[in-house]
């Protein structure tokens, strides 16, 4: 009996690994294949792996879900194509985002990107992160692509806090916030780095009352030092990366 049950549970786990794979290769193609997706957003998919790391986080066909900081909508095109027409997504921008010095810039990119109504399930809200005006327990998945660090330079020192209360607001019993930063190393501030680390991330999200599982390794990079900034030519694009799955507890 134990050798049987062996055998069915080395099966199982046989069948398990092409069922997932076969969910990347399929947003996969999706997102090569896309009508009107940017060839900039294409170019960066090899290094932003965007299929693996939905597929990570969870994101099915039918979600509802919001792209947090999403500037020109790299993610939210992502994140469209992955809910598919019977999901929505929000495409969150702060006012700020949109009339700074790169608003113009940032307007025009998604304007082009959601033109003549291509991606039908996106729906802009131009609000502040940490109150976003939807309503509690109506958002299946969150995520935040690069821009974490950001609340660490704010002028609120309970920027952190308010942003992870308000999307633990929103989030539905059991949903999930998506975070992929920038990882910075303990040698030095990555502040200026335009970096933050992983374990203060994590220690922030489970004093917010998230429950933190173990992260992809996707998007690492050994090679990266985490001495110079993100900017650098020598690794923009390249960075070493951390994806953290948060759940909301129920």
């Amino acid at each position: 009996m134990k050798n049987l049950l062996l055998a069915l549970m080395t099966v199982l786990a046989f069948v398990s690994v092409p069922a997932q794979s076969q969910s990347v290769a399929s947003l996969s193609a999706k997102l090569t294949n896309a009508a009107g997706r940017p060839d900039a957003d294409k170019a960066r998919d090899m290094g932003r792996k965007p299929a693996d790391v939905v597929t990570f986080l969870g994101i099915k066909p039918g979600m509802t879900v919001i792209d947090l900081y999403a500037a020109a909508g790299y993610y939210t095109e992502v994140l469209s194509h992955a809910v598919g027409s019977s999901g929505k997504v929000y495409m969150q921008n702060s006012p700020s985002a949109l009339t700074g010095r790169r608003g113009p810039q940032t307007v025009e990119a998604i304007d082009a990107r959601l033109a003549n109504n291509r991606l039908s399930n996106v729906e802009k809200i131009t609000v502040a992160p940490d109150s976003l005006g939807l309503a509690a327990n109506s958002v299946d998945a969150a995520v935040i692509a690069l821009e974490f660090h950001e609340l660490y330079l704010s002028d609120n020192p309970n920027a952190v806090a308010d942003f992870l209360a308000e999307i633990r607001r929103v989030l539905k019993p059991g949903g999930v916030l998506g975070i992929v930063e920038h990882s910075g190393s303990f040698s030095v501030d990555p502040g200026p780095l335009h970096r933050a680390l992983e374990s203060q991330v994590v220690a922030d999200a489970q004093a917010a009352g998230f429950f933190v599982g173990k992260g992809s390794d996707v998007l690492r990079n050994i090679n990266d030092d985490m001495f110079v900034m993100v900017f650098d030519p020598s690794i923009r694009g390249k960075t070493d990366r951390f994806v953290l799955k948060l759940v909301q507890k129920r």
